[in-house]
């Protein structure tokens, strides 16, 4: 019967999205007209649902695991290179079924269709002929792929090195951007080696820019230095633009040869300030780029104009927009690699304008996407044994300048003895590339696939020796010392493998997801944590209009006038753990309120407590930690001695939703009644102790 339901509500969609999918996947009609810099992106599915897989059939029901390359061929099939655990070539053809086109399991083998391997492909490019080139980052190989699913090797040994010449012999390092121009020369964003390079029609490799390591320099050749390229982009006058990641940077090396740095107008500063990962090139010179974290897409000119086309509001951040293809309808396809998902970016009427929310589609991975599979593993050994808890997901964070409300902490933190060993709790394989980041810093830290580990020392023991060698990759500063460790995207670690040691602040930090989708990593679960503890309420105060605290009491009544802008609840609350120290608080899972008569019943509106505060997931607005505390809240630094949290129970944070709100007394008559604060804990433990204000609504 559940077979017979989902087949059901499958033909159903079908019947009521298929004509404008099919719309979608059908090439449009080419347009030369100039492109807008005003317009405004309609995000519209494609295909994914936002759950890992590798499932072929009906786009609608088809699933993708790390969509990160995407093209369309001449046929008007769009390809895409699927990563992660797939590393296959897909392929959509314009009636809307999805299928294999190449590849199987993860390797290194040439072949026709499924008897072909590939090792965490990167980008597409595609030529006039419908020809295929993969940048096949895993095997350090370039790829070619004919219209009939034929795949060689193009240039590469399967080696990580540096070598130009004969492309049988060349050799890459984790390439992951590839482009093709009009007479068949293939470019290569050689990430690893910093460089790029060049394919020419007689299968020689040369190198076009970048020198020995990663830098920051324009010039013609060796002179100019990239960190980390990952993503290029051929405009029709033959510029080269470059994804910098490492820079940060958009780049474009000229026909001459030579390098060059796109600069904002001081007017569009802000505009492009994100790690850009993803190029797409108009034909009149302007470029679209899909930036590393958050997700957003910048449309840029060459003349330093700047303009944020989706991504102004959390809502829009794609988990990982990894490619994007200018279709030529002057829309935009976008590969959201860490969504699991395409999209396609269309053009708003004016008449949907103003219903921006109803008209986009959902962004990034599934809420109910599965977690990492940890076997409740812990990051430290024994990883089968007890570790104690001291920070949960959505505590109010500080920062070192004194700032108590700075952040929302977003992941769980473990404590660890300065110098042990952090272990990967899951096997997993390195996606990002910026995988590991603040080398030496206070939040250094590392991901691999969805799980990423902060406060460590990446690679390395704490006497800067390395762990290994052949998946750590150090730069060394001028008298020899580590000063940067890189991890190749494709690198595979195993749950148990040592990730580096603790650094000073004496914890590991775990996260669960990509930013702006991230999970609580309270449900990994871990083996031996308990929660039977209730969490505690030190009191419940209100706030007037203009944040005051309404103090004036009558009968032992806090006495709350009705007329005004209403007031906010606040709930003073904190939560423990079984085993761990009777200092150690922690923040609450969710936190709502009840307004009640005197005799216990609740009035109007208030049948069941509304839990405004919910951090089952993370909320991304930057204004969430305000809103979900009070001022007075939380610490200054990890490890403070005082920590409190004064939760803003009226006010709306939950998943999405992040806004201010107050209790409106006025909705009520004068008279005496309760506000009582309801919390929870992750383990469903009701808060116990001063639950209760009584409170006053004074008469006109």
């Amino acid at each position: 019967m559940v077979a017979v339901a989902a087949l059901t509500a499958l033909a159903l969609a079908a019947t009521f999205f298929w004509p404008t999918l099919r719309d979608w996947l059908r090439p449009p009609p080419p347009s030369l007209a100039p492109t807008a810099f005003d317009w405004q992106p309609r995000i519209e599915p494609i295909a994914g649902d936002g759950h890992r897989g590798a499932r072929d059939g009906h786009v609608l029901g088809a699933r993708f695991d790390e969509p990160w390359g995407l093209v369309r061929g001449p046929d008007g099939s769009l390809f895409v290179a699927d990563g992660g655990e797939a590393n296959r070539i897909r392929r959509i053809s314009p009636d809307g079924r999805v299928t294999t086109f190449a590849g199987s399991s993860e390797g290194f083998t040439d072949g026709i269709g499924a008897a072909a391997k590939f090792h965490t492909p990167s980008a597409l490019a595609v030529d006039r002929l419908g020809n295929l080139f993969v940048a096949d980052t895993g095997n350090h190989a370039i790829r070619k792929v004919t219209p009939q699913g034929r795949v060689t090797t193009l240039a590469g040994t399967g080696i990580a090195g540096f070598r130009d010449g004969d492309g049988a012999l060349a050799q890459f390092r984790a390439p992951m951007g590839v482009a093709v121009d009009a007479a068949g020369r293939v470019y290569v964003a050689d990430t690893w080696n910093d460089r790029i390079r060049v394919i020419e029609r007689d299968g020689r490799v040369r190198t076009l820019g970048g020198g020995d390591g990663p830098g920051f320099a324009g010039g013609a050749g060796n002179p100019s230095r990239f960190d980390t390229p990952t993503a290029l982009a051929l405009a029709a006058d033959g510029t080269l633009w470059i994804a910098d990641t490492g820079n940060r940077a958009l780049r474009w090396i000229d026909r001459d040869g030579a390098a060059h740095t796109w600069r904002a107008s001081s007017w569009h500063a802000e505009a492009l300030h994100g790690r850009p990962l993803s190029l797409a090139a108009t034909h009149d010179g302007q470029v679209y780029v899909g930036e590393l974290s958050p997700g957003r897409i910048v449309q840029v000119s060459r003349d330093g104009n700047a303009r944020v086309l989706s991504g102004s509001v959390p809502r829009q951040w794609f988990a990982r927009p990894s490619a994007l293809w200018l279709d030529a309808d002057g829309s935009l396809l976008v590969a959201d690699a860490a969504g699991h998902r395409l999209h396609r970016l269309s053009r708003r009427d004016a008449a949907d304008a103003g219903s921006m929310a109803l008209a986009d589609g959902p962004v990034g991975p599934s809420p109910a996407r599965a977690l990492p599979p940890t076997r409740q593993r812990w990051p430290f050994a024994p990883q089968d044994g007890w570790h104690e808890v001291v920070g949960t997901l959505g505590e109010v964070r500080g920062n070192f300048s004194g700032e108590s409300r700075s952040h929302l902490h977003n992941g769980l933190d473990v404590r660890g003895d300065v110098g042990a060993r952090v272990l990967s709790i899951a096997d997993g394989k390195v996606t990002s590339p910026l995988a590991a980041w603040s080398f030496g810093g206070q939040a250094e830290g590392i991901s691999i696939d969805e799980l990423s580990y902060v406060h460590l020392r990446a690679g390395r023991t704490p006497q800067g020796r390395s762990l290994d060698p052949g998946r750590f990759l150090f730069e060394h500063d001028e008298d020899g010392r580590p000063s940067r460790v890189r991890i190749m995207r494709g690198t595979r670690f195993r749950a148990g493998d040592a990730l580096g040691t603790v650094n000073a602040q004496a914890h590991t930090h775990l996260i669960v997801g990509p930013y702006g989708h991230q999970h609580n990593a309270i449900r990994l679960g871990f083996h031996g944590y308990r929660d039977t503890v209730p969490p505690r309420i030190e009191g419940v105060s209100l706030l007037d209009d203009a944040g005051m605290p309404l103090t004036a009491r009558e009968d032992g009544r806090v006495l709350v006038p009705r007329e005004g802008g209403g007031v906010q609840v606040v709930v003073d609350a904190w939560d423990q753990v079984d085993g761990n120290l009777p200092r150690r608080r922690l923040g609450l899972h969710r936190i709502g309120y009840q307004v009640l008569r005197p005799d216990g019943t609740p009035v109007p509106g208030f049948e069941a407590p509304p839990m405004n505060l919910d951090f089952s997931r993370m909320p991304a607005h930057p204004d969430a930690v305000r809103i979900a505390y009070a001022a007075d809240s939380g610490i200054t630094v990890h490890g403070a001695s005082r920590t409190r949290f004064l939760y803003v129970a009226s006010n709306l944070v939950r998943g999405d939703e992040v806004a201010e709100a107050r209790w409106d007394p006025a909705a009520l008559p004068a008279g005496d009644y309760l506000v009582r604060a309801v919390a929870v804990d992750a383990a469903g433990n009701r808060a116990i102790g001063a639950t209760d204000l009584p409170l006053r609504l004074l008469a006109d």
